[in-house]
């Protein structure tokens, strides 16, 4: 029998804190509680409308707190950090319109979310300094005036902020214009996950939903860091280890909350000492988990645990992979990933040993140039292993934003599937333009072309979320009007800036819109979110829905049907009803309050809604991981202390998405935004010490006075926050999916050329 992997590290000998969770979220519960907006917060914790961050979050109509199998205290501290940001008074009148395009240009992403909330519509116009007030009614006719162009120079991009109303009304008007350009924060995130799932099983999302995970004697957790992103994942995985189940932690970084995690669902006990999460531990090498998924498949095969009967029946192109895994050696394996036989053969024997195994991954898992097939690879496992088509089994990508699996599946995408196709078809009464859409990236490079005339943005910050940030701003700037729909000022409201007309509009968010809407979590649960009302009583804000409908109306007329109608969101869903696939049961949700799972997505029986109605099967390649030389990057002066790493770019833990609540990460021990985080050993045999200021060079330009922190990472490796880093990269993409390879970006990080001096860390 092969010896186990090297023990779970004791969090004593990790960074400080030495359990995620605990007293700081007691600290941070108590802080939000005591402040000015502390009651407005705990009314709108109880409102009865989804949590605005993770796909993983609660609220509807079972309640704030409430998961959609109505457990209580379900709320995380991420969830109070961005209901507090919302609640701030709105930006001081002076402020945007008093500040020049330099002085906001300075302000990081944190200083930008505390500027407050936006309450009525802004435009910076053409060789002006300063935004400036401009009245609604303005504003309708320069957006008509600006979506009047041919629809291949018409673009939008979105994020999961909004509701599934807005989403289907945004893409019906892009595509009933001729447009197919619906960018989407999805393609640079879990693009990989939906392309590799449909080609596999037919339908792009989770197969598992909540009341499957608790059923599960095992999850493989790759790419992710839960304790910060997916806080309320956290308790799931805590009654796993209760009752004698396993989690098996794949990351090139040991996080700390991954070890041992206080939640405040758990009993006190439980809470304050921190519940054990990780019963095994494999710090891959960034990028190569097709080599680690290869590993655990063919220890499976060599041990002989495959279920063959199942295999045979209910998947195909096993043949294909078979002939991989006897035609790759374990040395082959082992180099690509650095990790030994022997740890990959334990861990494939834990694995066989639980009877219901969950596979669930991240962005460390698709931010990758194969990033498709690396969850192509995790199929295959999952699939060889027995481990789909079975209560407490499956394949669970963890998606990020709260609405953005919704924002999917209302057709927010370049890819749209036949059915829903020929549903819009029908609807319109005419065909959908053929001609292939933009996806984020193509954007970026369409604008760049100037290509391009007018985008709108519903939400996110597409200027801050793409890598080469240079590229961005100048791309961005080659479009002749943008019109941002926002909640809060960002940094692509002061970066991103289009060419004659940049227009900045107030929407209500969630738990303010004064209209009923519904999201979908990453779990396929639709929930509804009831009417709210805003704070800010005297501002002159809009919802989403408003603002498209009176859009597509001044645009199109009645014609094929009635735009204006759209105003309101019950008609919006009977059209969801008609032509989304899984959606019929959105028909009744005004008159039942019933919210509901979407049809067709868990598979309880291995049955996939594949041609053969079996899952698909296919080799995945091991990649070429060799980094560049020095020399690349300019090359180090004889005796110059340096080296060559492979960057991981992260969010912090008091991050959502590109917005900053907290300058550090006290869980990782890096005190501020300026920092990488290094193994002891490459600062040994680099000759850098901690603590040191170096510069960080990658292939789209460099950053300088960063402070080294030491810390639990792969030797090989680094880390650095997002999106700051995003400076640092060139767009390398996946093929197959258009997303970039945000966690493995070459860099030459040496000692700084400079007089040495501290960077403050404000």
């Amino acid at each position: 029998m092969s010896p186990d992997p090297e023990p779970v590290p004791s969090p004593e000998s990790g960074p400080e804190p030495r359990q995620g969770g605990g007293w700081p979220l007691i600290e941070g519960w108590a802080r939000a509680t005591l402040s000015p907006s502390g009651p407005r917060l705990w009314q709108t914790l109880n409102h009865r409308s989804a949590c605005l961050s993770c796909a993983w979050g609660t609220g509807g109509q079972k309640g704030g707190f409430r998961d959609e199998l109505g457990e209580p205290l379900q709320r995380c501290l991420k969830s109070v950090e961005a209901i507090n940001a919302e609640l701030q008074p709105a930006v001081p009148e002076g402020v945007l319109a008093g500040r020049s395009l330099e002085q906001l240009r300075r302000l990081d992403s944190a200083a930008c979310d505390r500027l407050g909330r936006l309450d009525r519509p802004l435009i910076l116009r053409e060789g002006s300094r300063h935004y400036e007030p401009i009245g609604w009614e303005e504003v309708h006719a320069l957006t008509a005036a600006a979506w009047r162009r041919p629809p291949e120079r018409l673009a939008s991009y979105s994020s999961g902020r909004s509701s599934n109303e807005a989403a289907f009304l945004l893409q019906l008007l892009v595509r009933a214009l001729g447009s197919n350009n619906l960018a989407d924060c999805s393609d640079l995130c879990h693009a990989p996950s939906t392309v590799a799932l449909n080609r596999a099983f037919g339908s792009g999302t989770s197969m598992v939903n909540l009341e499957s995970l608790q059923h599960s004697d095992c999850v493989v957790l790759v790419g992710s860091n839960a304790p910060a992103n997916h806080p309320r994942l956290m308790n799931e995985l805590i009654r796993l280890r209760q009752r004698g189940g396993e989690v098996i932690v794949i990351n090139p970084v040991l996080e700390v909350g991954l070890l041992k995690f206080g939640s405040p669902a758990m009993p006190i006990r439980s809470m304050l000492r921190g519940s054990e999460i990780a019963s095994m531990v494999l710090q891959p090498i960034p990028g190569s988990d097709t080599a680690v998924f290869l590993g655990l498949q063919k220890a499976l095969l060599e041990s002989g645990a495959l279920p063959w009967e199942f295999v045979k029946a209910h998947a195909e192109g096993w043949e294909a992979l078979l002939q991989q895994l006897e035609h790759t050696s374990w040395e082959a394996i082992s180099h690509c990933c650095g990790l030994s036989r022997e740890q990959l053969e334990a861990t494939a024997a834990r694995i066989a040993a639980a009877g219901a195994v969950v596979f669930a991954w991240a962005m460390g898992i698709t931010h990758h140039a194969n990033g498709t097939d690396n969850v192509q690879a995790i199929v295959n496992t999952a699939v060889l292993s027995g481990n789909v088509g079975r209560p407490g089994a499956g394949t669970m990508p963890i998606r990020g934003h709260s609405n953005v699996q919704g924002f999917g599946s209302m057709g927010v995408s370049v890819t749209l599937r036949e059915p829903m196709r020929q549903a819009l078809e029908q609807l319109l009464g005419r065909p959908l333009s053929r001609v292939p859409g933009y996806d984020t990236r193509r954007l970026i490079e369409a604008a760049g072309a100037g290509q391009v005339d007018t985008l709108l943005c519903l939400g996110g910050n597409l200027y801050g979320a793409n890598p080469d940030s240079h590229q961005a701003r100048r791309a961005l700037g080659q479009i002749d009007t943008i019109i941002y729909l926002a909640t809060k000022p960002n940094t692509g409201h002061m970066h991103g800036l289009a060419a004659r007309q940049t227009l900045l509009l107030p929407v209500f968010n969630r738990f303010e819109t004064p209209h009923r809407t519904t999201v979908e979590s990453g779990n396929n649960w639709v929930r509804l979110n009831e009417p709210g009302r805003t704070h800010l009583s005297s501002g002159a804000l809009i919802s989403e829905v408003d603002f498209l409908a009176e859009l597509a109306h001044r645009l199109l007329g009645n014609d094929p049907i009635d735009w204006q109608r759209l105003q309101d969101p019950a008609y919006i869903r009977t059209l969801i009803a008609r032509t989304v696939p899984g959606y019929g049961a959105i028909a009744t949700i005004d008159a039942s309050h019933q919210e509901f799972e979407v049809a067709g997505r868990v598979f309880l029986e291995p049955r996939f809604p594949t041609p053969s109605g079996r899952a698909r099967l296919a080799p995945t390649a091991l990649p070429d991981l060799t980094l560049p030389e020095a020399e690349h990057f300019g090359g180090l002066a004889p005796g110059e202390a340096g080296l060559v790493l492979s960057l991981i770019t992260a969010r912090s833990y008091g991050q959502h998405n590109t917005v900053v609540y907290q300058p550090g990460d006290s869980y990782r021990g890096m005190p501020h935004r300026h920092t990488i985080l290094m193994n002891v050993d490459d600062l040994k045999r680099s000759g850098l010490q901690p603590h040191q200021r170096v510069t960080v060079q990658g292939e789209a330009g460099a950053l300088e006075q960063v402070e080294v922190i030491p810390g639990a990472i792969r030797a090989g490796a680094a880390l650095m926050f997002y999106p700051e880093a995003n400076v640092l990269m060139r767009a390398v993409i996946d093929p197959a999916s258009g997303t970039p390879a945000f966690k493995r970006v070459p860099v030459l990080v040496r000692a700084d050329r400079t007089d040495g001096r501290a960077l403050s860390p404000d």
